[in-house]
């Protein structure tokens, strides 16, 4: 099947459309996804691939904000894809729209560079959601908690010697935050574990994103897991 590169441009886009490429092998699928797309206030669909051979190049051609990529391409796959996006720096952020995906694959998947995850069954309303979520700079990984994907993560991470190359300027306190929130606690259990409030937890956490660069406790625990910064937490 030859991919496709179909741009739908309106005369003169609102600064704040979100423009979208569809990479997925259905004809059927594709047409019905850009339909839906195209008929949300704030979604324009740039473009379509049918195998993820050519997908970069159409990238750099249209120009896309999320491409919404399926797990299964002929010629390169999903994942194969997002090695070779990763290597392009394209500023792009990619959401899997998939059929189905095991959770070593969202790790996987989140290590190579992609934003998120859907499921093809989810609603149209959780795809828009998934969508805003991504091009805000979030992740969206849907009912996976983030101590699970830690957990998968650390699975799959290389082995280390234990020892931490940097502490990014992270206090004894920040970093013992860290590690109780990679090992999901939630605030008013770490206020309870530090004999602190729960204002204070807060206080800490926010200067922990602003330190890291992270925006959610999603990405604090995978930069905190990438980078060696946590141990396990009874």
């Amino acid at each position: 099947m030859v991919s496709l590169a179909s741009s739908f441009v309106s005369p003169s886009p609102s600064p704040a459309t979100i423009r979208i490429l569809i990479a997925d092998d259905h004809p059927l699928f594709r047409d019905g996804l850009r339909r839906l797309l195209q008929a949300e206030p704030g979604f324009e669909v740039v473009g379509e691939a049918s195998d993820g051979d050519v997908l970069v190049d159409l990238a750099r051609k249209t120009k896309p904000d999320i491409i919404l990529l399926d797990l299964s391409m002929p010629r390169q796959d999903g994942m194969e894809v997002l090695r070779e996006l990763s290597a392009s720096r394209l500023p792009v952020r990619t959401l899997l729209l998939t059929a189905s995906i095991e959770k070593p694959q969202i790790v996987q998947a989140l290590k190579l560079g992609a934003y998120g995850v859907i499921l093809k069954e989810s609603t149209t309303q959780r795809l828009f959601d998934s969508i805003q979520c991504v091009m805000a700079g979030q992740y969206w990984v849907g009912r996976e908690s983030v101590t699970d994907l830690v957990r998968a993560l650390r699975a799959v991470a290389p082995a280390t010697d234990g020892v931490r190359a940097r502490d990014y300027g992270l206090t004894t306190r920040e970093m013992e935050i860290v590690t109780l929130v990679v090992a999901g606690y939630s605030n008013p259990d770490i206020a309870q574990r530090c004999s602190i409030s729960e204002q204070t937890v807060k206080h800490h956490i926010s200067n922990v994103f602003d330190k890291l660069g992270v925006s959610n406790r999603l990405e604090l625990a995978l930069f905190a897991v990438n980078h060696r910064l946590t141990a396990a937490v009874a």
